[in-house]
């Protein structure tokens, strides 16, 4: 039988040296902004009950989480999603506190991609969850704490704003079930027009079938809203167009410009999402790196119903680009390295303390000869030994 010892798994990797040393400068500056926003970290385990994740609205598909079971025969999985246990956690342990709670995660989920097509099956996550609050305060502080969030990390940035009940609204005039209604959603979420009109076709028309229609090129600034308002005059969709524009024109004050755009073809996960919806990208990056919106249904699973918004944060993602990027670097090269002559250790290792608590880089030499230590630095390209004794 053959042994896996020297590589891993599919679609996991080990994070090396300037790999380690970019992730870790990209979470601290947006766990800064979470600090800073009054958001207060948890860690929920790496291995979930797997009904945690079977709630109707969870919209994690069986195949795509890893499972096991434990020694009682119960079925686990890896963790797949940090916004649920965080849902089973506020629903148990913290069904006392004083609501809002603001909370924010950094770790890990497990997705089993089965043809990977270039995504990981593990991912490094950062996120919040404000907790316990409805109404246009809650949207604007998630939303105005993605935008320092994105922005502590990149300079060329966009947010897209959408809302769920768009959607929904203009979905529940049809009379469609609900295998039919996520045909269209998916063609909506991916622009695609071709399957989008195949589907609608077929359908009696109306004014709600020809609001769908126009839902993926419904993109811009505050034009949109004109448009949309003439598109959905009359059906269900109005209420939350209108409460959109009213966030829209909060943010207005942040400077945004371009930078904020109006999306009203996000659809995805309607099952979960109930209000505001909103990814955010960075250029050179394909996908999104931002990804949230409100969920108000999510803790009635958990017999905790409440008001819930948050977003997640794909770090690793982010990451990447800031290694390619010109003109950064992550090198863990010290800047002095120091020797020290037989008899003189102890003294060397204190100077290298005293050097870093000035902010030079230094590092003690642990090899034996100064020789040794000179052909290290050269290969190193560490530009400056010093001997001690």
């Amino acid at each position: 039988m053959k042994k896996y010892l020297k590589i891993t798994p599919e679609g996991t990797k080990d994070f090396l040296f300037a790999e380690c040393s970019a992730m870790d400068s990209i979470c601290g500056k947006i766990e800064k902004v979470f600090v800073s926003r009054g958001f207060k970290r948890v860690i929920t385990p790496g291995i979930e009950f797997y009904d945690v994740f079977s709630v109707p609205c969870s919209g994690i598909l069986q195949e795509s989480m890893f499972k096991m079971v434990d020694n009682k025969g119960r079925l686990l999985v890896a963790r797949p999603d940090s916004t649920l246990p965080i849902a089973r956690m506020v629903s148990s342990r913290l069904k006392n506190s004083i609501m809002p709670v603001r909370l924010y995660y950094k770790q890990a989920v497990y997705r089993n991609n089965p043809t990977l097509t270039g995504r990981r099956n593990e991912l490094m996550q950062m996120g919040i969850e404000l907790l316990g609050v409805k109404g246009i305060r809650a949207d604007l502080e998630i939303l105005t704490t993605a935008v320092n969030c994105i922005s502590s990390v990149a300079e060329d940035f966009r947010i897209e704003l959408g809302h769920a009940q768009v959607f929904n609204a203009l979905s529940q005039e049809l009379n469609i079930d609900e295998s039919y209604k996520e045909k269209i959603r998916v063609s909506i979420e991916g622009k695609n027009y071709s399957a989008l009109n195949n589907l609608l076709d077929k359908l009696k028309p109306c004014k709600a079938v020809s609001a769908i229609r126009s839902l993926p090129s419904l993109f811009g600034g505050e034009e949109v809203f004109k448009k949309a308002a003439e598109i959905c005059e009359g059906t269900k969709a109005v209420a939350a167009l209108e409460y959109l524009h009213k966030i829209y024109s909060n943010l207005e004050p942040l400077g945004l410009g371009d930078k904020l755009i109006i999306d009203l073809g996000i659809v995805q996960r309607n099952d979960y999402y109930t209000g505001i919806v909103f990814t955010g990208y960075i250029n050179g990056i394909g996908d999104a790196v931002i990804s949230g919106g409100r969920y108000d249904e999510l803790l009635s699973a958990f017999d905790a119903p409440m008001g819930a918004a948050g977003f997640a944060v794909d770090t690793d993602a982010i990451t990447i680009k800031h290694l390619s990027d010109d003109g950064v670097s992550y090198s863990d090269n010290p800047d002095v390295l120091v020797f020290a002559e037989d008899g003189h250790e102890v003294e060397a290792i204190n100077i290298v303390s005293e050097l870093n608590s000035k902010g030079v880089k230094a590092q003690f030499s642990v090899l034996p000869t100064l020789e040794e230590t000179k052909q290290f630095a050269a290969k190193r390209k560490i530009a400056e030994v010093r001997v001690v004794g």
